[in-house]
């Protein structure tokens, strides 16, 4: 099913939204306005928005706040993406050049410093503090998370517990941001949001998890190796993690060598069969279920509306992904 298909129950809303976004990026700085209008052109799936939207038609009305929430979380993400574009030297964003490709390195920060300024403003100037607080809590768990994986990644040292920490805070933490901003937008029944938040967390591991599946089992880069494999960073996922734990130490320190040392194509396929042969596909496929029923089950007592039935659809959307 496509995305657009389970948003439909908020459609009309997005669009709303849409407008709202581009009011709340606006500049009176003509450069920085143009920057903000080009990064708006960078028009992603909207994901984050339409969780926001979801959860607060399923928990009662969208109103001016809730399109105030998805705002300050679509700001926030956008921002985050500008830094690690940065961070990561990259040139191209959703099929654009990148804001440091275009406007190099110093702009790229600093606008992306503006934004979350605006963001925060945004919510401050409304006295939206709740959402202040929800947001500031996955800032930091955000950060924290990422030095983690840098520490980690160092030395590869990294277990499952580790791993699951860092995707839970890396990853997780935006989406159950959303879907708290969303239902604390419309109720203040806590055991409604505290489901929320759970749902969110979940799908947010599920969508890390099928992510780095994916790695080993659906996409391809141009040259055709597995896309997630970066030698450049050396990020060790769920598949090799739990590899390493059923190989005999010789084969675990082989593949260890190919990640230090870099690799050509023959030995990037090498470590892919190496997570098939010891479970880690399986058992990885296996965690993402897991987190899928979870995520269900904490929706499970919200009432039945096409907004509720649309969170259960982006959940089987988010598990079966090909890209």
């Amino acid at each position: 099913m496509k995305l657009e298909e389970i948003t439909r129950p908020v459609s009309e809303e997005l669009e709303e939204f849409n407008h709202f976004f581009r009011s709340a990026m606006r500049s009176k700085v003509a450069f920085v306005d143009l920057i903000a209008r080009y990064i708006i052109r960078q028009k992603g799936k909207r994901i984050r928005p339409a969780l926001v939207l979801l959860t607060a038609k399923a928990c009662g009305m969208v109103n001016d706040s809730t399109y105030r929430g998805a705002s300050l979380v679509e700001i926030l993400h956008t921002a985050t993406l500008i830094h690690d574009d940065v961070v990561d030297d990259a040139d191209t964003r959703r099929g654009l050049a990148s804001i440091n490709a275009v406007w190099k390195n110093k702009i790229a920060v600093l606008m992306g410093d503006y934004m979350l300024a605006k963001g925060l403003l945004l919510s401050l100037d409304h006295n939206d503090f709740q959402f202040l607080k929800i947001t500031s809590d996955a800032v930091r768990r955000m950060s924290e998370a990422e030095i983690l994986q840098i520490a980690k990644s160092r030395d590869l040292d990294i277990d499952e517990a580790t791993y699951l920490k860092i995707i839970s805070d890396k990853t997780a933490s935006l989406l159950s941001t959303c879907c708290q901003i969303g239902g604390a937008s419309v109720t203040h029944d806590e055991e409604i949001l505290r489901r929320l938040k759970e749902f969110g967390e979940n799908i947010g591991m599920v969508f890390q998890i099928r992510d780095d599946l994916l790695d080993y089992t659906g996409r391809k880069s141009i040259t055709g190796k597995p896309t997630g494999l970066d030698m450049k960073e050396k990020k060790l996922t769920l598949p090799l993690i739990h590899s390493f734990s059923n190989a005999p130490n010789g084969r675990s320190r082989a593949i260890l060598r190919i990640i230090k040392n870099g690799s050509s194509k023959k030995e990037l396929q090498s470590i892919v069969e190496f997570a098939h042969e010891f479970g880690g596909i399986e058992y990885t496929t296996r965690k993402a279920e897991l987190y899928s029923n979870l995520a269900l089950e904490a929706i499970e007592p919200l009432p039945e509306s096409p907004s509720k039935d649309a969170l259960r659809r982006f959940v089987g959307f988010v598990l079966e992904r090909s890209k």
